[in-house]
C-alpha cells in the first residue's frame, strides 16, 4: 500500500494523512469548492476537487471518489468518519473496483448499520440487551400491546439512524400513538425509512462504549472503554478513558461482550460497540459503529496505539502482532470536541471567521484539528473545529490539564464550546464521576457560564498543581515509549 485517498475532509483527513506519511505511504485529498483553501488540501501529496460545496454533490459521490482514486493511481481508501464511512454500497464499490477499502467489509457494515439486524445478529453470543422488540414495528396496536408488556417508559428508536432522529421517549399508554407516529414521521424524513422499534427506556443511563479492533486472521480484541455520557441533543461533547465508574470486572465483561459482537458479524479492522449503563452497572448492548470515532484519540492516549495505523496495517492483511493479555490502561485522557457552537443560546451552531486562533501547548495536550488563524467557519458542514485532548497519570491530573488547556485556547470571531467544557470540568458531578447521559439536562444552563470560576484563577490552580514539579525523563505524554512519534507531538503543517 503506497498511496491512499482519504474521502473526507477537516481534522479526521488530516488526523490519516499524518500517520500515512509516517508509515512513508503518498496521501490523496478530495474537496469542494469550499474547501479548496482547507488544510487538508495543502497538507496532502495531491488533491482533486470533485464537486460543489452541498456535500451531495462532493463528498458522498461515490463514483466520482472512486474514480479520482483510480486516476491518481491510489491503493487504498480511507473513509475517515461520516461521509461514507459506513456506507455498506461505498465500502462493495470500493472493493470491487480493486481498491482496499481501510475499514470493515459491506456485509457486516449492512448487518450492524440497522439497529434491528444488529440485535438479531448478537442474540446467539450472549450479549445483554434491553427488552424491547426483535423486528420492526408496523402495527401501532400491536404495539401498544408490546409496550404494556415491557412496563411504561419505552423508547420508541428509528432502526436506520441515529443522532437522536426518530427517537421518542414515551411514559404512558395514552400517548404511545402520538409518540410513535412522529418517530415514524421523523425517521423516514431522516433516514428514507420509517421503520421503528420499542426498547424499554432506561432512564438516566451512562453511555460507555468498548473500542475494538479486528485482523483478517480471526484475532479480535478491546482496547478497553470510553465515558461518552455528557452529551447535548445525543450528541458527545465530553469523552474520557477509562471511565471513572467501571470495576475491572465489569470491565472485563463488557471487553468480552463487545468482542462477540464483533464476531457475530465477522469484524476487522476498528469499530466501537455501544452499551447503556444503569447505575448498578448493569450493561445492555446498544449498537455498533462501523467506523472510526471522533473520539479515538483517548483510546490511543491510554493504550499506546495509533488506531488509524492499526487500521492501515489491518487493511493490508497483517495480523494484530498482540493479544489482549498484552494490552493494558496507561494513565487517563479526556477529549472536549471545539465546536462552533453557542452553548449560551442552546448550543447553536455560529459561523465566521477565526480572527484569533491559538492552540495550547504543552506536556499531556494534544489538539486534532484543521484551522488556522483567519480561515472561515463553513456553514455546510459538521460544526466541529477541533479535538483537545489531554493526558494525566490519572484522572485527576488529566481534569486539570484540561482546565490549563482551556484556559489557554484562544479563540475570537465565533462562539464555541470552550466554556461550556471548563464548565464541565468544574462541575462537582464532574469531578466526582458521579453523572450520566443527563448531565446538561439536569445541571447545565446558560446562566451557569456567567457565574462561573474565572479562568484565570482556575487555571492558576492548575498550573500550581501540574508545573510547577519536576518531571523525569522517562515520563511521555502517553506512558508507553513505544507510541508514534504522531501521538507524541502535535505536528505543524
Amino acid at each position: 500500500m503506497k498511496k491512499i485517498l482519504i474521502a473526507n475532509r477537516g481534522e479526521i483527513a488530516l488526523r490519516v494523512m499524518r500517520t500515512a506519511h509516517e508509515m512513508g505511504i503518498e496521501t490523496v485529498a478530495i474537496y469542494s469548492e469550499a474547501d479548496r483553501n482547507a488544510l487538508h488540501v495543502r497538507y496532502a501529496g495531491e488533491a482533486y476537487c470533485i464537486g460543489p460545496a452541498p456535500s451531495a454533490q462532493s463528498y458522498l459521490r461515490m463514483d466520482k471518489i472512486i474514480e479520482t482514486a483510480l486516476q491518481a493511481g491510489a491503493d487504498a481508501i480511507h473513509p475517515g468518519y461520516g461521509f461514507l464511512s459506513e456506507n455498506a454500497v461505498f465500502a462493495d464499490k470500493v472493493k470491487e473496483a480493486g481498491l482496499v477499502f481501510i475499514g470493515p467489509s459491506g456485509d457486516s457494515m449492512r448487518m450492524m448499520g440497522g439497529k434491528i439486524s444488529a440485535k438479531q445478529a448478537v442474540s446467539a453470543y450472549d450479549v445483554p440487551m434491553v427488552p424491547g422488540t426483535k423486528e420492526a414495528l408496523r402495527d401501532i396496536q400491536q404495539g401498544a400491546l408490546i409496550a404494556e408488556k415491557i412496563g411504561y417508559p419505552v423508547l420508541v428508536k428509528a432502526s436506520a439512524g441515529g443522532g437522536g432522529k426518530g427517537m421518542r421517549v414515551v411514559n404512558h399508554a395514552g400517548e404511545f400513538e402520538e409518540q410513535i407516529k412522529l418517530a415514524q414521521s421523523e425517521a423516514l424524513s431522516a433516514f428514507g425509512d420509517d421503520a421503528v422499534f420499542i426498547e424499554k427506556y432506561v432512564a438516566s443511563p451512562k453511555h460507555i462504549e468498548i473500542q475494538v479492533l479486528g485482523d483478517t486472521h480471526g484475532h479480535i480484541v478491546y482496547l478497553f472503554e470510553r465515558e461518552c455520557s455528557i452529551q447535548r441533543r445525543h450528541q458527545k461533547l465530553v469523552e474520557e478513558a477509562p471511565s471513572s465508574c467501571l470495576t475491572p470486572e465489569v470491565r472485563k465483561k463488557m471487553g468480552e461482550a463487545a468482542v462477540n459482537v464483533a464476531k457475530a458479524c465477522k469484524y476487522t479492522n476498528a469499530g466501537t460497540v455501544e452499551f447503556l449503563v444503569d447505575e448498578n452497572l448493569n450493561f445492555y448492548f446498544l449498537e455498533m459503529n462501523t467506523r472510526l470515532q471522533v473520539e479515538h484519540p483517548v483510546t490511543e492516549q491510554i493504550t499506546g496505539l495509533d488506531l488509524v495505523k492499526e487500521q492501515i496495517r489491518v487493511a493490508r492483511g497483517e495480523a494484530l502482532g498482540y493479544a489482549q493479555e498484552d494490552l493494558s490502561i496507561k494513565g487517563h485522557a479526556i477529549e472536549l470536541r471545539i465546536c462552533a457552537e453557542d452553548p449560551a443560546n442552546n448550543f447553536l451552531p455560529d459561523i465566521g471567521k477565526l480572527t484569533t486562533y491559538k492552540v495550547p501547548q504543552g506536556y499531556g495536550i494534544r489538539v486534532d484539528d484543521s484551522f488556522e488563524q483567519g480561515m472561515d467557519i463553513p456553514i455546510h458542514y459538521d460544526p466541529m473545529i477541533a479535538k483537545l485532548i489531554t493526558f494525566g497519570k490519572d484522572r485527576e491530573e488529566a481534569r486539570l490539564r484540561m482546565i490549563h488547556a482551556i484556559r489557554n485556547y484562544q479563540i475570537s470571531g465565533i462562539e464555541t464550546t470552550l466554556p461550556f467544557g471548563s464548565y464541565v470540568m468544574q462541575h462537582e458531578a464532574y469531578r466526582k464521576g458521579q453523572f450520566d447521559t443527563k448531565f446538561v439536562d439536569t445541571y447545565f444552563t446558560p446562566d451557569m457560564l456567567k457565574n462561573e470560576k474565572s479562568f484565570d484563577e482556575v487555571a492558576a490552580v492548575a498550573a500550581a498543581m501540574l508545573f510547577n514539579k519536576p518531571t523525569t525523563s522517562k515520563e511521555n505524554i502517553n506512558g508507553d515509549s513505544s507510541v508514534s512519534n504522531w501521538s507524541k507531538h502535535r505536528k505543524t503543517y
